[in-house]
């Protein structure tokens, strides 16, 4: 592997860099903001700065309108990105919405993608994906499924409910996670203000980073033409590997982004704060802390590089996303911890953007798929013979 960045890419890096820090930094306080994410106002307002700076859904295919970004520049982009929690909204690289992107320049038909995909890459709407039910339904087991749809004619009849949905309250579009009648899986493409869906509450969550927040939606007897079948009829659980073995790694990508904004103001706080006679750094529990950041920091950009470097490579066979998540996961939530710790009282407030960052970073070990799940994947494979000398 060579580390070292061609020139287009590390253009590419300072144009992001340079455009977070003058066009979204500054809006990190505005008033649209709320507990479940940027108004729709803001969201448009930053889609808007993203358009104009040319930096708009960069890693969508150019027939959609994007930039096709390989995984090693996306790797680049998304954590610049990520700098800000308004980074991702700006560049409408945001979760769902992202993840929903890739699968369906994948999988839809050309209808579909003019219908619904064509606005999401241009920031006109958004999207939302229904597969997470309450219990005991399905979470980190998609066998629990519990959502069902059952042929009617020329339809399909969705019925169930799912929780913890990511920009469900204003999304466009859903693609809906339903068990066919024989007992596999099928992806479903409907409006959001089709009869048969139902908004049941939207969720009081540790983040607020995700626009739209996270609601609870109810399926009762929705009707979806044939038309709206996503991909082929059984293969959902085989799609939902499409989109979130792509989408563990871009979460990982933009919260080392976020890691790191949180580790340079501790930093810069370790540098100017006086205690006991001399700067906060230079006290050896501090100066550690600060170390272990840069290490963690340094490691989890491997993992997430390599993979993305094996990627581009075409050899997505040896790539374990679930390996790259739990490193990122767990060593980006000790680097913010430490720095909140760093911080002292001014950690725990919003003085700095650092008690927002460790709120909406902590969910990170919990979504797509806890650590411990994917541990328990990695400890399979260990065991396996076939890949234990790997």
């Amino acid at each position: 592997m060579n580390f070292t960045l061609p020139d287009d890419l590390l253009a590419l890096q300072e144009k992001t860099r340079t455009f977070i820090a003058e066009q979204v930094i500054p809006l990190e306080k505005d008033p649209r903001q709320t507990a479940h994410g940027p108004g729709e106002s803001l969201r448009q307002e930053l889609i808007e700065r993203a358009r104009k700076a040319g930096l708009l859904t960069p890693h969508a295919s150019r027939e959609m309108g994007g930039q096709a970004l390989s995984h090693i520049a996306k790797a680049i982009v998304f954590e610049e990105a990520g700098y800000s929690p308004l980074g991702p909204v700006a560049l409408n690289i945001h979760a769902p919405d992202e993840g929903n992107i890739h699968l369906m320049d994948v999988v839809a038909t050309e209808a579909q993608k003019d219908r619904w995909l064509r606005p999401l890459v241009q920031g006109h709407i958004r999207s939302c994906f229904a597969m997470t039910e309450p219990a005991p339904g399905s979470g980190s087991d998609p066998s629990m499924l519990r959502t069902t749809a059952t042929r009617d004619g020329d339809d399909y009849l969705i019925n169930g409910h799912k929780w913890l949905i990511t920009g469900a309250e204003g999304a466009r579009f859903v693609i809906i996670m339903a068990r066919m009648e024989d007992g596999t899986a099928t992806m479903f493409l409907s409006d959001m203000d089709r009869e048969g869906i139902v908004h049941e509450r939207q969720l009081n969550s540790l983040d607020s980073c995700f626009t739209g927040g996270h609601g609870q939606l109810r399926f009762d007897n929705l009707r979806i033409p044939a038309s709206d079948v996503l991909g082929e009829i059984g293969a959902g659980f085989r799609y939902a590997q499409v989109r979130l073995a792509p989408a563990r790694l871009t979460h990982c990508m933009r919260w080392l982004g976020a890691a790191r904004r949180a580790h340079d103001i501790a930093c810069d706080y370790a540098r100017t704060r006086d205690a006991f006679g001399k700067p906060l750094g230079e006290h050896q529990g501090v100066g550690f802390m600060l170390a272990d950041n840069m290490m963690d920091l340094h490691v989890v950009r491997l993992a997430v590089w390599h993979c993305a470097w094996v990627l581009d490579q075409g050899q997505r066979g040896n790539v374990d996303s679930s390996m790259a998540k739990v490193i990122s996961a767990e060593a980006l939530w000790r680097v913010v911890d430490r720095c909140v710790q760093m911080l002292g009282g001014r950690g725990v407030t919003d003085d700095t953007v650092v008690e927002r960052i460790f709120r909406d970073i902590r969910p990170f070990r919990i979504y797509d798929g806890p650590s411990e799940v994917h541990r328990m994947s990695l400890a399979k494979k260990i065991l396996d013979r076939r890949t234990g000398a790997h």
